[in-house]
């Protein structure tokens, strides 16, 4: 078939299923609940086979692939003064992008547009008072507080995890997620646990803590962000693997997760994450409440929170600034039209929680 048609085909199959799942109420929700999973159980069940990020293979396979041949095209256009190796080039790089394209919409694309997790949970979002936000950070700052008493203090100085090696945490977090889905069907399936990648410092110097990758079914986990945020960010990660892809969802069923889990040290990384987003929100409703606030944590939570900071300071790079910009574009254009900001509306699903 003519590689132009195969183009429009795509393109064309990629704008009518988010069209589909943009105006047709139900349609994503259908596809989340009785497609999707086929699709993600399938897949996940061999590539769960390689220890590795297969992700981060084909990631570093397509980018050397894409030098070599553009490196080949122009020593030929230039050999041969001729544009034809040039037109091919641009044609075969516009149809692998087509492709790449309806994948993504069929793997993960369509899910932005499914049902919130409220609607699952019961859980009624609605506007809050800034007591209610101030009650809602003294109780995550006494949960931490005490949490954090039980738990020891690693070489950097900060929360240690109960395990000998991070695979250990990926496969508690696969059972503490298990656990959470008896709670609430709509989290059911057979899915793997997460994977930790080679390149981890690339990812920090993203300032990118974790990444689905849906077209080989992994949830992928930068392993040298701080410890006690290694729980919460790889359940973040299984959160997208089953099916819910708005950020702000993500982090608050990660929290269920690890409150969920029976395991000290993940209650503290969810009660962690939580607190995080608590504060801000409070930081930039009342800033004197929320330094009122801060002399209520323990010193050992104070290191936690500096070591983080110190850490995530190092990557106040231009390269992070730009990653920023494409992950907020990129979420801009996958129905959440605060883009990095949604991040915050896990606050109002928290105050719903405990309310």
């Amino acid at each position: 078939m003519n590689k132009k048609v195969l183009i429009t085909i795509f393109i064309a199959a990629s704008v009518m299923l988010t069209a589909c799942a943009r105006l047709y109420d139900g349609f994503a929700e259908f596809y989340a609940l009785r497609i999707y999973p086929f699709f993600a159980e399938t897949v996940s069940f061999f590539t769960s086979k390689i220890k590795f990020s297969l992700a981060e293979f084909i990631i570093i396979a397509l980018i050397t692939a894409g030098v070599v041949f553009l490196s080949v095209t122009v020593f030929r256009t230039a050999s041969n003064k001729s544009m034809s190796h040039l037109k091919n080039f641009f044609v075969n790089t516009v149809l692998v992008v087509s492709v790449i394209l309806f994948a993504f919409v069929l793997f993960c694309g369509i899910n932005y547009h499914r049902y919130e997790f409220a609607y699952y949970s019961g859980l009624e979002i609605k506007e809050s008072s800034e007591e209610e936000l101030i009650n809602l950070c003294k109780l995550l700052i006494k949960d931490a507080n005490n949490l954090r008493e039980g738990l020891d203090t690693g070489e950097q100085n900060t929360a240690k995890l109960f395990d000998e090696n991070y695979y250990e945490t990926a496969e508690r977090a696969k059972i503490s997620f298990d656990s959470l889905s008896q709670k609430y069907k709509v989290l059911e399936g057979n899915y793997p646990q997460p994977k930790l990648v080679t390149f981890s410092n690339v990812m920090s110097n993203m300032r990118i803590t974790g990444m689905f990758f849906p077209f080989t079914f992994e949830a992928n986990v930068n392993k040298n962000v701080p410890p006690y945020q290694l729980p919460s960010t790889m359940l973040h990660e299984l959160v997208h693997l089953r099916g819910f892809m708005r950020e702000d969802e993500a982090n608050f069923i990660s929290y269920l997760a690890c409150m969920s889990s029976g395991y000290d040290d993940f209650a503290y990384s969810g009660t962690m994450l939580a607190l995080s987003y608590s504060m801000n929100a409070l930081y930039r409703e009342d800033y004197n409440a929320y330094t009122n606030l801060i002399e209520m944590y323990s010193e050992k939570v104070k290191n936690d929170i500096r070591y983080s900071t110190n850490y995530w300071k190092r990557y106040e790079t231009k390269v992070a600034e730009i990653s920023t910009k494409i992950n907020d574009g990129y979420l801009k254009s996958n129905n959440q039209k605060d883009g990095v900001k949604s991040y915050g509306r896990m606050v109002d699903l928290l105050l719903a929680y405990f309310s």
